[in-house]
């Protein structure tokens, strides 16, 4: 049925600004999304808790799902390459994922809620590698970094309005299955955008001009380098529960000032998105380098010198982190692969940034009952290693 299909804009349309409407129709629609999950996600513990479930069931089924969040990734982006259909794979991701959030209003046990948290987790992890994809064909037009900070900031601003919102139904209602339930409407505002996009951007490939890599067999060796880069950075990172269960703990935060500790960080988290982003796209990957080393400096600030103000910087600087490991940090693999072999390299990518994230997150929990040194000692080194090997992929890569 392709000879069906209308042309989504006039002849003259500049292919840059077909590019730029592309990045902001998905940025939009991702702001929905995390709208509707990440709203979701601050509840979802106590929610389980009423539903019976205990603390190490609760831990066990969050975990389980970031795990399987990330690790399926690679089979989504070996899927994409294999088949090429990388906007079906995209749409059954984005519908598993938005349909969890809501049915979890009609949970009658922690089975079934469990069930759906862990659904959500999966519909993530099948719809970002082809997403990654489709978005990077833009990004070739009109800057990779700019096209990877513009939907992360649209991104990161849906994770700080969605708590929000949830915590407002929860003022107003006090009910768990009211909040889930309205998390509907975001969610089917980000299917039709989706289904929009789908119907105004049939092939985004014909955005972009890199020929295919018929030589290539599998994926450049620079690109295991920064992936070991990569994985270092995630390791060393902590997640904004772990913080504010610390800073909670020692009094330096109190619990009313946590949401908004989190909701600046996302806000710097999409800022710097922005900045950074056009920045890689002037002077290359080599603005990982010291952006990495800020970003290390988070853990002495927020678990050695606390207090309230030590603390506001040093989240300050995880939501600078997080911003980079989100926008800048994908930009750069996809002029390091062959266009043909990107979803499998961003499902490898993704998968190993969030599994040793993961692992490193453990370590760090055992460390915290053992030395709070040793605890910063490991989040820093493990930042400091991969600062050589991001130089040497500055040095064989063609994004410095």
């Amino acid at each position: 049925m392709e000879e069906c299909e209308a042309p989504a804009f006039p002849p003259n349309t500049s292919v840059r600004a077909r590019a730029i409407r592309f990045v902001v129709l998905v940025g939009i629609m991702s702001f929905f999304a995390d709208f509707t999950y990440e709203g979701s996600r601050g509840i979802i513990g106590p929610y389980l808790g009423n539903l019976g479930a205990g603390a190490a069931t609760i831990a066990i089924v969050t975990g389980s799902g970031e795990l399987l969040g990330y690790g399926l990734r690679l089979v989504s982006g070996r899927l994409s390459d294999r088949t090429k259909q990388y906007w079906p794979v995209t749409i059954f991701g984005y519908v598993i994922q938005m349909s969890a959030v809501p049915l979890l209003a009609l949970a009658g046990s922690w089975p079934v809620a469990a069930y759906l948290v862990i659904q959500e987790r999966v519909g993530k992890a099948f719809r970002n590698p082809p997403r990654d994809v489709i978005l990077s064909h833009a990004g070739k037009e009109i800057g990779y970094g700019w096209a990877f900070g513009v939907h992360e900031a649209l991104d990161q601003s849906g994770a700080l309005f969605g708590p929000l919102a949830v915590a407002g139904v929860m003022a107003i209602h006090g009910e768990y299955r009211v909040a889930f339930a309205a998390l509907a409407v975001p969610a089917v505002i980000m299917l039709s955008i989706l289904l929009v996009a789908r119907l105004q951007y049939p092939h985004p490939e014909e955005m972009d001009s890199t020929p295919p890599d018929v030589q290539t067999k599998g994926l450049p060796h620079v690109f295991w380098i920064y992936l070991a880069g990569a994985v270092l950075v995630g390791a060393g990172f902590a997640d904004f529960p772990f913080m504010a269960y610390h800073m909670d703990r020692t009094g330096a935060v109190t619990a009313t000032w946590v949401p908004v500790f989190y909701a600046m960080a996302m806000g710097v988290s999409g800022s710097g998105s922005l900045i950074f982003g056009r920045l890689f796209d002037r002077v290359g990957i080599r603005v990982l380098i010291p952006l990495t080393l800020a970003a290390a400096l988070f853990s002495p600030f927020v678990f050695l010198f606390g207090g309230f103000w030590f603390s506001l910087a040093g989240i300050g600087l995880w939501g600078l982190g997080m911003g980079v490991h989100e926008s800048i940090m994908p930009a750069a693999v996809a002029p390091m692969v062959p266009v043909q072999r990107r979803a499998s390299a961003y499902g490898l990518f993704t998968a190993g940034y969030g599994i040793f994230w993961f692992l490193g997150s453990a370590v760090t929990g055992l460390l915290y009952n053992v030395s709070l040194p040793a605890l910063v000692a490991f989040s820093v080194a493990l930042e400091l290693a991969a600062i050589p090997l991001l130089i040497l992929v500055m040095q064989r890569s063609r994004v410095h």
